[in-house]
Formats: structure tokens, C-alpha cells, sequence
């Protein structure tokens, strides 16, 4: 196996952008951001958009709002008003 291919894998913090959550977790992605997480050290920062925080599934119930009124502009290409 050749060596030094891999990425490499490290905590880092996750930050739902639409609740505010934020959870550390392993992953091979990395960030210019950073965050100091609660035991006092520095991680970098991956936002995502939906987390078992905000995702219906997760949650029984929508949070999310209507981002730029899409259903809206698919109700009016589709003439379902």
C-alpha cells in the first residue's frame, strides 16, 4: 500500500448554519476557520447546512424556512396557486 496518499483524519467542529448548533466530530475534511470548542482547544470549522438538529427526520417537525421563496417561484412555474 503506497503511504502518505490518505487524507488525514482529525476532530473538527460542525456548525449547523441555520440553528446555530454546533457538534465535533471525526472527519478527513478541513477549513481555514477555526473554533475554540469546549475543552479549551482550537478545531477547524466545517458549516453545513442541515444537522440532526434541524432535519425533519431527526426533529418531527420542519425549522427551516422557505430560503428565497422556492416554493413559491415552483407554485407559479407549475400554475399551482
Amino acid at each position: 500500500m503506497k503511504t502518505d496518499i490518505h487524507p488525514q483524519y482529525q476532530n473538527v467542529v460542525f456548525l449547523d448554519t441555520g440553528t446555530g448548533f454546533k457538534f465535533m466530530g471525526g472527519s478527513t475534511m478541513s477549513s481555514e476557520e477555526t473554533v475554540e470548542w469546549e475543552d479549551g482547544n482550537t478545531y477547524p470549522l466545517i458549516k453545513v447546512e442541515i444537522s440532526s438538529d434541524s432535519h425533519p427526520f431527526y426533529t418531527g417537525k420542519q425549522k427551516l424556512a422557505d430560503a428565497g421563496g422556492r416554493i413559491d417561484k415552483f407554485k407559479k412555474k407549475y400554475n399551482l396557486d
